[in-house]
């Protein structure tokens, strides 16, 4: 039935544009994808008769992969599969691929098309609200692939799920909330989506109820995102999670991992230790591939302590350069201060007019864009995806700059300051550094972020050792002055992570 679907599925993407589909945030499952996904239900102890959900249909790929493997290894007898879609220009296929399927099963198959948006469809369900339902529909089996589609605050989908949302919602995720409320209690949903969920503020809220009400049994990672959606290019890193409807959490996650999305069966493997997967009190989700990534975040989680709990905290640049043209400058003078670039920070050192940057001066005279001239460690916000190190930080001291009381930093850098806003003394700003610049911090940050941004929300909820002990880091670099990775690995695993 799948390769059927298959066929209808590339006919309809031959006449429809991918700018337009993409504007819906709508990205179809390969054949290969959709199988692995169907493989990972358990399905030893199924019932006799199943309610299968595919929210965002789509042209029911995923459902026809779903019903072969069921159809195919089980005795199932009887299903009644629910699919939502809403998309005009998708239902025509969707309506000849349910029948395809449902007359061309071998056992009994019914389904019932609900052309509503499933997330409104079912708010008041969620929320608990005087409109919900008293027997809100629930399922043995939920497969999805949604749409990927940031959307706004006052969009009618993110008003209706209040208390998932925070910051800047996605459909997504709104799905996933939706899906998992939709289970049947002890039962599985398989989804691919996005990894960002995995961490940051925006997501803060839905990972609260995602994880609360579901624990996570598996998590395949493809190690090359623009390989997941055949043809699509889809840029966001993506991932592919099976979870249960549970309050209890298993004692592993498995985590496997894979080049692109038609090698499934060269799979790398790893039990992960549930606490070390789910962490924090942000729910942090970490994505280990070997024991060497499980052993990072191990180390160090052991710490209970955060930049601002020792009394520092890192922040993102000021001026948005692009927005402040009419005030920069491309030569210093009378009330024109350094403006700050990522270029300028080279061998864990910040060189100002080291980079041929143009315009790196900015006036003076507009208080909400300058800062104090004081020692920070800078670290740049974005790094591509081929480089080596994700953080790439260096060492900012005001006596470089004695002639300048304030100076600009520009949006693409975050910068490490005190809480209270009195100046990092010389071995802090030195154990900072070291702390950012070393390994294993590279590596846990990597483990938790995917993207190629370093968010200073998420570096701020890292464990970090103690102050004394940063502080200690910084002596042994500053005596060394050697301000390689190399030297400050050497320096923390002597001073702090010597276990």
């Amino acid at each position: 039935m799948l390769d059927t679907v298959i066929l209808h599925t590339a006919e309809f993407l031959e006449e429809m544009p991918k700018t337009k589909r993409k504007k819906k945030g709508q990205f179809f499952t390969s054949k290969e994808t959709a199988v692995f996904m169907a493989k990972l239900f358990d399905l030893s102890n199924i019932a006799q008769s199943l309610e299968i959900l595919d929210p965002g249909a789509g042209t029911a790929i995923l459902s026809a992969a779903l019903i072969d493997r069921i159809t195919a290894e089980t005795a199932v007898q009887s299903i009644h599969l629910t699919c939502y879609e809403n998309d005009p220009d998708v239902i025509p296929v969707l309506k000849k691929n349910l029948e395809y399927i449902r007359s061309n099963s071998k056992i009994k198959l019914e389904y019932t098309l609900i052309e509503d948006d499933y997330i409104i469809a079912q708010s008041a369900d969620f929320e608990g609200t005087l409109l919900a339902s008293e027997n809100p529909p629930k399922y043995d089996l939920v497969i999805g692939n949604p749409p990927y589609l940031r959307i706004l605050r006052d969009n009618p989908a993110a008003l209706a799920l209040p208390s998932v949302v925070h910051g800047a919602p996605n459909l997504y995720f709104l799905f996933a909330s939706m899906s998992i409320f939709n289970l049947k209690d002890n039962c599985e949903m398989v989804y691919i989506i996005p990894r960002s969920w995995t961490s940051g503020e925006y997501f803060k809220a839905f990972r609260r109820y995602f994880l609360n009400v579901g624990k996570l049994e598996q998590i395949h990672l493809f190690v090359s995102r623009d390989k997941v959606f055949n043809q699509e290019q889809v840029l966001q890193e993506t991932i592919i999670v099976k979870v249960r409807k549970s309050t209890v959490a298993p004692e592993n996650v498995i985590i496997t991992s894979s080049q692109t999305n038609d090698d499934f069966q060269n799979l790398t493997s790893i039990s992960v230790p549930y606490t070390d997967v789910v962490s924090g009190q942000n729910l942090y989700v970490y994505l280990p591939t070997s024991q060497e990534d499980v052993q990072t975040i191990q180390l160090i989680n052991k710490y209970n302590k955060t930049f601002p709990d020792e009394g520092f905290r890192m922040r993102t640049g000021i001026v948005v350069d692009f927005r402040q043209r009419d005030k920069l400058r491309k030569e210093p003078g009378e009330h024109i201060i350094p403006l700050f670039y990522s270029q300028h920070i080279r061998k864990g050192r910040v060189y100002h007019n080291s980079s041929g940057k143009e315009y790196d001066w900015i006036v003076d005279t507009i208080p909400g864009l300058i800062q104090k001239n004081k020692n920070y460690v800078f670290c740049k916000r974005f790094t591509s995806k081929e480089e080596r190190r994700r953080l790439q930080c260096g060492i900012y001291l005001a006596i470089d700059y004695p002639e300048y009381e304030f100076i600009g930093t520009q949006n693409k850098i975050n910068y490490v300051d005190t809480v209270d806003g009195s100046e990092l003394t010389l071995p802090l700003t030195y154990g900072i550094y070291a702390l950012l610049n070393s390994t294993l911090f590279d590596m846990y940050y990597r483990i938790l972020n995917g993207s190629t941004q370093v968010n200073s929300t998420e570096i701020n909820n890292i464990p970090v050792p103690p102050v004394s002990d940063i502080i200690e880091m910084g002596e042994k670099l500053i005596k060394t002055d050697d301000l390689s990775t190399t030297n400050c690995d050497e320096i923390i695993k002597e001073v702090s992570y010597n276990d």
